[in-house]
């Protein structure tokens, strides 16, 4: 039988509206504050612009205020993802038992996050206490204002875990999933002493193991990362856990991390006012009359579009419900369609202004102007390989074609896509330019984007405004306490020499440089695959980076191929996620596209070897 773990359990109805008002109100209280928040980071960072470079005043404390806030953006994101259910999860292998089972796994998710919260929640609280002593140089204020955050969000996402474990209907599942985590942490207690003795093999019991089962059993990544971490540090090391904390509070709170929210932002304003699909018809215009050519325009939108929403998912669900409907009508495969999505997924990981490139400028010290400037090319390059496939395949099949549309139709469609098209080179050039820094041009975006919505298409619903800010944040919050858990269990594995270890392997492999970025494309593709890119990129890149600077190797050109790799992994069947998101944008089941999808993977692959080979193409605009 199958068991749905959303019912509630039978209770008085009087007990039940209780809850069921008092959760509403914590709800709605948490989302109008995340809500403020977005919008207060969004004015105090444009007035930073403004201030330094119109007025030639710069706002001394805005940096120092936009951390304090962000902190509690991150960690109430966080909440909300949670309650939600929106937190990164591995669940290739889960959907394939059977529906019981399933249910099963996903209470074990829940109460192994709880486990790790209810670890945390002492530490947390410990570390907000200690920082209660620092104040801050510009404002003079306690951290304690900033730190509070973090056994805050713990708290309320505690909580959380708690509300869902009682709405389960199957009261023996859920004692049974208790039961096996506590059993778990009752067995690693036990094993305390043997655990001592085993020196650095820990990391394989710990950041292999326990991260590997942990994850394959659905636990969010975030979570599976926690406790990893904390386990090994509280079962093997006499390292305070407090530590834990400050290192989630140090990967979650960085300055530059704060484009983050404001690109998710950016990019739900795109789609609420027009600007996406004004780009995309003009696109559809211009080429659709060609053999193959709303294909390309495919290609041509996600270019465009990408890593200005901050979500892959975002991007493709902007282009397809455009673009498919009518290459459907001339007769595209619905799975080619879904494949090519997946493909252009990939391809664009590298176009700026990418979260992976911000996170991969912020864990490794590369300069994100040189990634934003570095990533145009290589994404053209893989763009290209796959219009390749797109043109054999176009050749060889016969389909209706769409009527050449007049020029004066192109006309006006370009006029009406002007404002659109000029979005993304006003926020690259901002960048490029200095007249804002990567953080701040998001911003330069939200502003942009709002003004053509309300002053040229007249497109701007301000009742989404709200539901539009509250998932921005909780997409957000679910990066960023990936990011923070990441960065605690990174500085672990470097405090315990696995690092030096592997600079060491990776910088004595046979052949050298060429070795070492062949093993890296490897590497990441199956990391992508599993973990997804930024989980990835806060665990290694600190590790891998400075091997290939010893290794001569371009830091920018690394960076590039780290990233196509790990996009690759992503939309790469059968465990690649970002795969299952384009099915189902594309509204195609997955067998159906996974039969199509290998040609074009194959010619990524092919544009990721030129990349990783000619560094030219990722430092040619340096």
């Amino acid at each position: 039988m199958e068991t749905d773990i959303t019912r509630t359990v039978p209770c008085p109805a009087p007990v039940d509206n209780v809850i069921a008002r008092l959760e509403g109100a914590l709800i709605w209280t948490v989302e109008a504050v995340a809500a403020m928040l977005v919008l207060g980071e969004v004015v105090l960072l444009f007035s930073g612009v403004v201030s330094r470079y119109a007025l030639h005043r710069p706002l001394d404390w805005s940096d120092e205020l936009a951390s304090l806030l962000f902190l509690w953006l991150a960690m109430l994101g966080a909440v909300i993802a949670f309650w939600r259910g929106n937190h990164m999860r591995m669940t290739a292998l889960v959907d394939r038992v059977s529906p019981a089972t399933r249910a099963f796994f996903d209470v074990f998710a829940i109460a192994a996050s709880l486990g790790f919260l209810l670890l945390i929640l002492k530490p947390a609280f410990g570390y907000a206490y200690h920082e209660a002593d620092v104040t801050t140089p510009a404002l003079e204020l306690s951290s304690l204002w900033r730190a509070a955050a973090m056994p805050a969000g713990a708290a309320l996402m505690a909580l959380s875990a708690l509300l869902q474990l009682i709405r389960v209907a199957n009261w023996r599942m859920v004692l049974s999933a208790v039961l096996l985590v506590a059993a778990i942490g009752t067995v690693l207690g036990l094993a305390q002493p043997l655990l001592l003795q085993l020196g650095n093999y820990n990391l394989v019991v710990f950041f292999v193991g326990i991260v590997t089962l942990t994850v394959l059993a659905g636990v969010p990544i975030a979570f599976a990362f926690g406790l990893a971490t904390f386990s090994y540090l509280a079962l093997t090391t006499s390292i305070p856990l407090t530590v834990v904390v400050g290192r989630m509070d140090e990967g979650m709170s960085h300055v530059m991390l704060l484009a983050v929210p404001l690109f998710v932002f950016v990019g739900q304003l795109m789609e609420m006012t027009g600007i996406a699909r004004a780009m995309v018809a003009f696109l559809a215009n211009l080429l659709g009359h060609v053999r193959g050519g709303l294909s390309y325009v495919l290609i041509g939108a996600m270019y465009l579009l990408s890593g200005i929403s901050g979500s892959k998912a975002a991007d493709m669900a902007a282009v397809a419900p455009v673009l498919f409907p009518e290459m459907q009508k001339r007769g595209s495969d619905p799975g080619d369609l879904t494949a090519l999505l997946a493909a252009t997924g990939a391809q664009t990981e590298t176009v700026p202004p990418g979260i992976v490139l911000i996170t991969i400028g912020s864990v490794t010290g590369v300069s994100i102007t040189s990634l934003f400037i570095g990533g145009l090319l290589p994404a053209v390059t893989l763009g290209l390989a796959l219009c390749g496939v797109v043109w054999l395949r176009s050749r060889k099949e016969a389909k209706v074609h769409g009527a050449r549309a007049a020029w004066r139709v192109i006309g006006r469609s370009f006029v009406a896509a002007l404002p659109a098209l000029l979005l993304p080179l006003v926020i690259r050039t901002a960048v490029v330019e200095g007249v804002a820094t990567a953080t701040e041009v998001s911003t330069i975006g939200v502003v942009y984007a709002a003004l053509v919505g309300l002053l040229i298409y007249r497109q701007f619903d301000w009742r989404r405004l709200k539901p539009m800010l509250v998932d921005t944040s909780a997409l957000s919050g679910s990066i960023l306490l990936i990011i923070g858990t990441a960065t605690s269990m990174a500085w672990a594995l470097t405090q315990s020499g696995f690092s030096q270890d592997l600079a060491y392997a990776m910088s004595h492999l046979p052949g050298g440089a060429p070795a070492f970025m062949l093993v890296s494309v490897i590497a990441f593709i199956v990391l992508g695959s599993v973990l997804e890119g930024i989980p990835a990129i806060v665990l290694f890149g600190p590790l891998l980076f400075p091997v290939a600077r010893m290794l001569g190797v371009n830091e920018v050109q690394y960076a590039m191929v780290v990233v196509l790799a790990m996009g690759v992994g992503l939309f790469a069947p059968p465990f690649g996620v970002g795969y299952y998101m384009a099915c189902a944008i594309g509204r195609v089941d997955p067998s159906l596209a996974m039969r199509r999808i290998w040609g074009y993977l194959g010619a990524l692959i092919v544009g990721l070897a030129v990349v990783a080979a000619v560094p030219w193409v990722s430092t040619v605009f340096l």
